[in-house]
């Protein structure tokens, strides 16, 4: 069964966006045909991530109107020996582009909520596309908002700082209730997440402070921090803790067992 899947966070350093290319790594390589999508146009990374170093087309031509989605397309199967189950759409990184996302209007933002919710047909009905990951910006703008709107599941990246727990709380049952989208949590960059114990404590913490499901729990693995955003752990370290973690999620996401 095909999903959009947004992944979003209150706020930035939550490893969102790692937590993004690697459950689209590990989606395709289950077999399902996957397209991750750079939406944080304000800080675009993926370019980087995945060592594309030119496009003809960006995302932000097509929610302009200024191109078809196939032209935004970029396969990176081969790269990352998937073969015709791995593609990105990449977000503008230069100065000019992100000053130019950050004037758009409601009204254009409202226009390209219609193109993204376009894509179910034109890449999923289509072209057989069983998963589409959207790498939201986070907090509240406008693009995060159509994300979320536009998405069947959506995953929350946050983490135990004060600012972060507060903030989640306060989006989840002010934003995510109002759209009534089926969410689940990701604690990432959790200290001392070894022990059954320390687990069954985060658990029902989780459940107290969100009310929403705890779908994984990430430790803090120095590895991801010493990789430097070089490395897609799912595809180049199968047998790390953080893909195994990623292994597990994406298994629920694709059995629908989420609750």
């Amino acid at each position: 069964m095909s999903k959009i899947i947004a992944i979003h966070s209150y706020k930035g350093g939550t490893g969102k966006t790692l937590l993004s290319v690697n459950l689209a790594a590990t989606l395709a390589k289950h077999g399902n045909k996957v397209c991750l999508f750079d939406l944080d146009f304000r800080a675009p990374s993926l370019f980087a991530i995945l060592k594309v170093e030119s496009t003809e087309y960006w995302l932000n031509d097509y929610l302009n109107g200024s191109c078809d989605i196939n032209k935004v397309l970029i396969d990176l199967s081969s790269k990352l020996q998937m073969k015709d189950k791995f593609f990105v759409c990449l977000a503008n990184p230069t100065t000019e582009a992100i000053r130019d996302i950050c004037a758009k209007d409601r009204k254009w933002e409202m226009r390209a909520l219609g193109r993204l919710l376009s894509l179910r047909n034109t890449l999923m009905k289509e072209q057989g596309f069983d998963y589409l990951v959207f790498d939201t910006s986070p907090g509240l703008q406008y693009s995060s908002i159509n994300a979320i709107v536009a998405a069947d599941l959506v995953l929350v990246a946050t983490t135990g700082d004060r600012s972060d727990v507060n903030g989640t709380r306060r989006m989840l049952h002010e934003i995510y209730e109002l759209f009534e989208k089926k969410t689940g949590l990701v604690i990432n960059k959790v200290l001392d997440a070894s022990s059954k114990a320390k687990m069954d404590e985060m658990r029902d913490k989780v459940k107290v402070v969100y009310h929403f499901p705890l779908l994984a729990v990430v430790p803090c693995f120095c590895e991801i921090l010493r990789a430097e955003g070089n490395l897609i752990f799912a595809q180049d370290k199968p047998d790390h803790p953080f893909s195994k973690i990623l292994e597990d999620l994406a298994k629920k996401i694709e059995s629908d067992n989420i609750k």
